[in-house]
């Protein structure tokens, strides 16, 4: 139950984020050794979201630092908001850049584009592989099955969608489940007060689109917190595999 700010009691919320890298964890390497991965980070833009804007913007730079020995990291960002505003960046290889397109951003009132974000995310990958695609987002104003349809479409492009979704509404909660499970990714809620929890989730899954498996279970070696149980995770897996 969320009080009445909206916001997920905390063991509510490290549930979620521990079922999130139990997920990661089982995925399959997706990345040839030292290739450079491709990650689309979405987010809405809509007033609603400015706090969190905020939290990503000075978190960001860390997806680079954490895949810079793994052969790096492509992002680009992808993003909507007031009345049917859509974007995209050009893919950065850099924190520099990155960061400087989403300072450019001014989250405005309107409704939810995720379609958008799903179908943009879908041409991309006809283009180029991407490894992974990022949405951060608290609400669901949308038609379901159109967004289901668009996620069957990335499924099987290969593209894993992972859903971070803040507060509880039920009907965000039900679409982002179905695009997670459609494409093979993830879906988890986090605490709207925890940068941290955040930080740890961008991490993980950038870590994932540069260096698959392995890599995830380095970094949870090197760092503790959740990627150290995420590593752990990994070694119950692989012992399972090897029976």
């Amino acid at each position: 139950m969320a009080d009445h700010k909206g916001k997920l009691p905390t063991q509510a919320a490290q549930a979620d984020v521990q079922a999130f890298l139990a997920k990661v964890a089982a995925m399959p390497r997706v990345v040839a050794a030292g290739a450079r991965g491709r990650l689309i980070f979405a987010l809405d833009a809509t007033a609603s979201r400015e706090p969190t804007w905020d939290q990503a913007s000075r978190i960001q730079g860390e997806m680079f630092a954490e895949t810079a020995g793994l052969g790096g990291l492509e992002v680009q960002l992808a993003y909507y908001g007031g009345f049917a505003g859509f974007d995209a960046t050009p893919w950065h290889a850099n924190a520099a850049d990155l960061l400087a397109a989403m300072s450019r951003v001014r989250c405005e009132g309107g409704q939810t584009q995720i379609a958008r974000v799903l179908g943009h995310a879908r041409d991309e990958a006809r283009r180029r592989k991407v490894n992974a695609l990022v949405f951060v987002g608290d609400c669901m104003e949308e038609d379901v099955d159109a967004l289901c349809r668009l996620a069957g479409e990335l499924g099987l492009l290969g593209v894993p969608v992972f859903m971070f979704h803040e507060g509880d509404d039920g009907a965000a909660e039900t679409a982002f489940r179905e695009v997670a499970r459609l494409t093979r990714g993830a879906y988890c809620r986090f605490d709207v007060g925890s940068a941290r929890q955040l930080r740890e989730l961008l991490a993980a899954v950038a870590i994932f689109a540069a260096g698959g498996r392995k890599a995830l279970a380095d970094h949870g070696r090197a760092r503790g917190g959740a990627a150290l149980l995420l590593t752990r995770q990994l070694g119950s897996n692989e012992a399972m595999d090897s029976r």
